[in-house]
C-alpha cells in the first residue's frame, strides 16, 4: 500500500517508541571526518612550506595524511596549488601557421 518494506515500517515504530517520533534523522555527520583539523595551524604550515609541493608538504606535516588530503585542506583554506609560467609569451608566434585568405 505504501510500498515501503516491512523492515522500514519496523524501524519507524521502534523510533516511534523509543524517541516520540518517526521523523528522518537530521543533521548527521556525512562522508569522513577531516584528516587535518587544526585549520589555524595548516594555514601557518602553508605560509612557512610555500615552496613544497602538496605531497612533500604531506610528508612534512605527518599524521598518515595523503597529497589529496593536502590538496582538500588547501583548497578549504583558500589557497591555489603552485603552477608554473607558460613556455610561449605569446599564443601567436611568428613560427605559427597562418590562414590563406583567398
Amino acid at each position: 500500500m505504501l510500498n515501503i518494506s516491512r523492515n522500514t515500517l519496523d524501524l519507524w515504530l521502534k523510533r516511534k517508541a523509543q524517541v516520540g517520533d518517526c521523523r528522518a534523522i537530521r543533521h548527521y555527520q556525512q562522508g569522513c571526518r577531516h584528516k587535518i583539523t587544526d585549520w589555524q595551524r595548516f594555514s601557518e604550515f602553508v605560509q612557512q612550506h610555500g615552496d613544497k609541493t602538496q605531497a612533500q608538504l604531506a610528508q612534512l606535516w605527518g599524521d598518515n595524511v595523503t597529497q589529496q588530503n593536502i590538496s582538500d585542506g588547501l583548497r578549504k583554506i583558500g589557497v591555489s596549488r603552485k603552477k608554473r609560467p607558460t613556455d610561449t609569451k605569446n599564443a601567436t608566434s611568428s613560427g605559427a601557421k597562418r590562414f590563406k585568405s583567398d
